[in-house]
Order: C-alpha cells, then sequence, then structure tokens
C-alpha cells in the first residue's frame, strides 16, 4: 500500500500500457514516462514491444470475438490472457532494462470478447479479456483494467476512449486536426482547436479487419494483411460490390457510435466473397471501401481540416494512405509520425496514460465522444 500511495503523490508517473486490437495481431506495449504539464501532457517513450499472438490463440480469439463463448471458456480465456498480458509487460520491462518495482502502474485495454453499445432504451455491455488482477500478481505492478465499463455505466458506448489522449497530446488551437486510428476498427478524433468540449470521436466503421479476412481467404492463410497494400494495388475495383458495402446503415448514424467484428467480421465479408470475384479485387474493393468510409465520416462533420494523422497498421497501407490523401486534399494526410509518435505505439501508449489519470482521479472519458452522461474516473484498480 506504501507503493501505491507513493505513486498517488507524484505527478511523474513510469507506466506501461497494453492493448490488444481488433487486429488481433498480439498485444503491444509501450513503457512511457508522463507527466503533469496542463493543459496538456508529456510524454516520452522508453520503449515498445508487439507480442505476437501463436496462430491457434489468435483463431480462437476471432471466432469468440464473433460466434461468442461459454461462460467457462470466457472466464479461462481471461486468466489466459492475463498471463499472456503479463508476460507481454515484463518482456517489455526486460529489454528496457528497468526492473517491474519502479514502474507505477500498468494499463491494460485487454481484449475484447462482446461489447455491445446502447441503443434506445437498451443498456449498454462489454466484456475486455485479460485478467487485471493476474497481471497485477504476476508482475508486482499496480494494474487498472475495465476502462470501457464506467463510461458505460453512466450510459455511454465505452469507445472511443483514446480521444481523451489525442486531446492531451495533439490539441493546437491554431489548428483544426483529425486524429484517424486503422486497427481492425477505424476510429476518428476531430480535434477544432484547443477547446476540450468540442472534441468529436467516433468509430467509422471497418479497418483492416474485412482486409485482412480477404487476404487469408486468397492466400489459403499464408498472409495475414496486405504489406504495403500491394495486393489491393493490383486488384480492380468492384463498382456494385462497393456500392453495396457503402449502404451498411451504421455509416449513416450519427454519433456517438462505435462498432466491432461482431458487425463488420468474417461474415459480413462472405456476403461480398460470393460469386465472380478475384480474391485481388475484393481486396482492393474492400480497401476502397475503408478508405471511403472514413473519408466520408469525417467530410461530414469536419469538412476543413488542416492535418489528418493516421496510426495504426492502417497508415503502413500504401493504397489505403493514398486514397484518404485524395479524398481529405487539401488536408494534410501523414502518418502519426509528423505528430511526434510512432503510428505503431499510440493506443498503447494512450492506455498508460489513462492508468496515469485514473492514479490521479482525473475522469478519462469525453462525454461528447462517448454520449456518457458525464465525465467519469475509468478503471478497476488491481493491486
Amino acid at each position: 500500500m506504501r507503493r501505491i500511495a507513493r505513486s498517488l503523490a507524484k505527478r511523474s508517473r513510469l507506466a506501461v500500457g497494453l492493448m490488444s486490437g481488433t487486429s488481433t495481431d498480439g498485444i503491444d506495449a509501450a513503457l512511457v514516462r508522463v507527466r503533469d504539464d496542463r493543459p496538456g501532457l508529456g510524454l516520452r517513450v522508453l520503449a515498445f514491444r508487439t507480442t505476437r499472438y501463436p496462430a491457434a490463440l489468435r483463431t480462437r480469439l476471432i471466432e469468440a470475438a464473433e460466434a461468442g463463448l461459454s461462460l467457462a471458456d470466457a472466464t479461462a480465456l481471461d486468466v489466459r490472457l492475463g498471463e499472456s498480458f503479463a508476460r507481454a509487460a515484463l518482456a517489455l520491462l526486460e529489454r528496457a532494462d528497468v526492473s517491474p518495482e519502479r514502474v507505477d502502474v500498468i494499463g491494460s485495454h485487454g481484449h475484447t470478447l462482446v461489447h455491445v453499445p446502447p441503443s434506445g432504451r437498451r443498456d449498454g455491455h462489454t466484456c475486455q479479456l485479460g485478467s487485471g488482477d493476474v497481471i497485477a500478481e504476476r508482475t508486482g505492478v499496480p494494474t487498472v483494467t475495465g476502462f470501457r465499463g464506467r463510461d458505460m455505466a453512466v450510459g455511454g458506448h465505452g469507445a472511443p476512449l483514446v480521444p481523451y489522449v489525442d486531446h492531451l497530446l495533439f490539441a493546437d488551437p491554431t489548428r483544426a486536426r483529425a486524429l484517424v486510428n486503422i486497427g481492425g476498427i477505424a476510429n476518428v478524433t476531430l480535434l477544432r482547436g484547443g477547446d476540450l468540449e468540442s472534441v468529436v470521436a467516433f468509430d467509422t466503421g471497418p479497418g483492416n479487419a474485412p482486409i485482412d479476412d480477404a487476404v487469408r481467404r486468397a492466400t489459403g492463410g499464408r498472409r495475414r494483411f496486405d504489406r504495403g497494400g500491394r495486393m489491393a494495388e493490383r486488384g480492380q475495383i468492384d463498382r456494385v460490390r462497393l456500392g453495396r458495402m457503402l449502404e451498411h446503415p451504421f455509416l449513416a448514424l450519427d454519433p456517438p457510435k462505435s462498432t466491432g467484428r461482431d458487425v463488420f467480421g468474417r461474415r459480413w465479408v462472405d456476403r461480398f466473397a460470393r460469386g465472380r470475384v478475384a480474391p485481388e479485387d475484393l481486396v482492393a474493393t474492400l480497401t476502397r471501401f475503408t478508405a471511403d468510409s472514413i473519408a466520408d465520416a469525417i467530410a461530414r462533420h469536419a469538412p476543413r481540416l488542416d492535418d489528418v494523422w493516421v496510426s495504426g497498421g492502417g497508415a503502413h497501407n500504401r493504397t489505403l494512405m493514398r486514397r484518404l490523401a485524395q479524398r481529405l486534399a487539401p488536408a494534410r494526410v501523414a502518418p502519426l509520425a509528423r505528430g511526434g509518435l510512432d503510428p505503431d505505439n499510440k493506443e498503447a501508449c494512450a492506455f498508460a496514460i489513462l492508468a496515469h489519470e485514473t492514479l490521479a482521479g482525473r475522469p478519462g472519458n469525453l462525454p461528447a465522444a462517448t454520449g456518457a452522461a458525464c465525465p467519469v474516473v475509468l478503471g478497476r484498480l488491481s493491486l
């Protein structure tokens, strides 16, 4: 308890962020130094590491997200992933030559098994796997998990949560800026000046998940994603299929809104893989759909932008990035590195920062982004 008391008194903390996204590639782990420097935040990234999921576990997670699990299987997987997250954190600290005793807090998003946002009179509910108790026990570091639940308890979607961090790190009173993260699902944060109340953020729809699925189909599982967007570049856009994709009702919803693999997973891709379509054409069409759905969402809510900074795996897809640049001109579209942060480690860093905010007793949600009734302190702390 003395350790957590010392951490609570600090303005500068050493934190680890852990993230397993909807692409289900593995666990991203970031070691950061976070310094209170209100109205902004000081961030120094000290180390980053990705631990890839074994093929069998990755398949299990994808199937679980799309088809569900029994309660017994879900709780067993929760413990198994807690062990995996703990090992990822310890491997990161070993690489950085930092003792776990020096770390103030771990923030782990976990891996989403179920996420159903509220709708009308129906309450939302969510479940992220990766036991915080296991992580804390194996590492010896106080651990914050379950970030989404508190926001949903006050009527929010529990997502997106990264916009609060986007504002702290990237808001500029002189620039209109969009922060786009393209993981399995794509989301955007619109920063129009330095005012927290003006932030707009939401999931735009699918990101890499359908593209990755089409690549696995085309290659018999030999490839997990379209490296550099090369397959999409060789393919031809199927205009009929693209038009049907763009008719999806989620795209027409106003924020706040969030989605996941249960909506844009393998079963959704199945609808467009039927009939006569060359594998490269399907990949090209899905890539165009991801780019256009993101661009349409941004244009609807922010018709004038100075910068569009992209993070996540989609930042490495040149075909996808080229289409975004065409659609969003004259805004300057670039990887998040333009803003001083590696596009691969943004979300892991974000959950380190959110854990820092939890220890400080500060709300980490943005009601304008999630639809929550009020700001709340996020997460559950395992000591």
